[in-house]
């Protein structure tokens, strides 16, 4: 059956998508369309490993263990407000009892955009007064694409905070093919041209066109290699650009402390305590014994109630929020560590 268009009123009935802003729901909103299932048809086996966040809609779904019914969510109710068994690889398999409907978002696309739409609270319009746009659109773009998920999510703010605008005129060239790579670039207005010049093309093939949001240039950063192409403007326009210094840096650098199950258990054995950086709807569905639980987005503001002797494990549902956090609680001198994977992972 063909599927359809969701609304952001829709998934702000969700969590924790209720906890994202505005225009990030909405973008999220745009990516999201309803699937319907028939009777008897599943949604996932155990032991799937596919990163997909899913939510019914309607109908009734059963959540099977070896062959037995344990339990079902309903369509419209207050559990099916959460993720359908978020833990990876699953652990049972769901299948559907009558005619079900329900959303599938990319798990990653989704933690990236809870990551900086929670980073970024206090930080957008900083971040604005950088740029002659009048929202972060081209930020909430970027945070879409997964060339981007291979940033380490700790250092997005970081990487925004130090970029520059630079604005270019029709037929200008931001980079040319064999030079040094020197910046890494983000397209945030207008559109370019990427070629590559070849023994039987010395104007150049035509390899893609870029959009707003676009990036490039990265490769030859992280290869230390000549630059592979030209980019051409096709049109007035802007980019943002990260020196390449501070590309590597907030790229390859080690920036947390990252720590397994065992070892997590080892430091709260130790007087260390869990810092749950999750939204409170998320910790209440789920969450480690004793822990704290601060969201994300209220870490600055509450930074002054931990104590900076004590030894904090940072965690969420897959480590990405959790970097995040750490990352800010290290800056100001705590002892942060990162768990590994998250508590949605299932432990060696």
């Amino acid at each position: 059956m063909a599927s359809e268009q969701v609304s952001s009123e829709l998934l702000r009935g969700f969590s924790p998508l209720d906890g994202l802003k505005r225009d990030n729901l909405a973008a999220l909103a745009r990516k999201v369309q309803i699937r319907e299932m028939s009777p008897g048809q599943l949604l996932f086996k155990e032991g799937d490993k596919e990163k997909r966040t899913l939510y019914i809609l309607s109908g009734t779904l059963e959540l099977v263990d070896q062959a037995r019914v344990i339990g079902t969510i309903e369509g419209g109710s207050e559990s099916a407000r959460n993720p359908v068994a978020p833990i990876f690889p699953r652990r049972i398999t769901a299948r559907a009892r009558d005619r079900v409907q329900f959303i599938s978002i990319d798990s990653d696309l989704l933690d990236v955009m809870l990551t900086w739409d929670q980073t970024g609270t206090y930080e957008v319009s900083e971040l604005a007064g950088k740029s002659d746009q009048t929202n972060d659109d081209w930020m909430t773009m970027l945070l879409q694409t997964k060339a981007f998920h291979k940033i380490p999510p700790a250092n997005i703010q970081a990487i925004f905070m130090r970029m520059q605008q630079i604005n270019y005129h029709s037929g200008d060239v931001i980079l040319k093919q064999g030079a040094e790579g020197d910046y890494f670039y983000v397209l945030i207005r207008g559109s370019a041209l990427v070629t590559r010049e070849t023994p039987l093309s010395k104007e150049g093939i035509k390899l893609a066109e870029l959009a707003v949001g676009d990036t490039f240039g990265e490769e030859a950063l992280i290869s230390d290699a000549k630059r592979n192409a030209t980019v051409t403007m096709r049109s007035d326009g802007a980019v943002m650009r990260l020196g390449k210094e501070d590309f590597k840096k907030l790229l390859n650098e080690p920036m947390l402390d990252w720590v397994t199950m065992p070892e997590a258990e080892e430091i709260i054995r130790g007087g260390g305590q869990w810092l749950d950086v999750r939204l409170p709807s998320e910790y209440e569905n789920q969450h480690l014994d004793a822990a704290l639980n601060i969201p994300l987005y209220f870490m600055r503001l509450k930074i002054s109630t931990l104590d900076p002797n004590k030894k904090y494990v940072v965690c969420c549902d897959t480590g990405r929020r959790s970097s995040a956090g750490a990352y800010i609680l290290s800056e100001r001198g705590y002892h942060a560590y990162v768990l590994s994977g998250g508590i949605n992972r299932e432990q060696s």
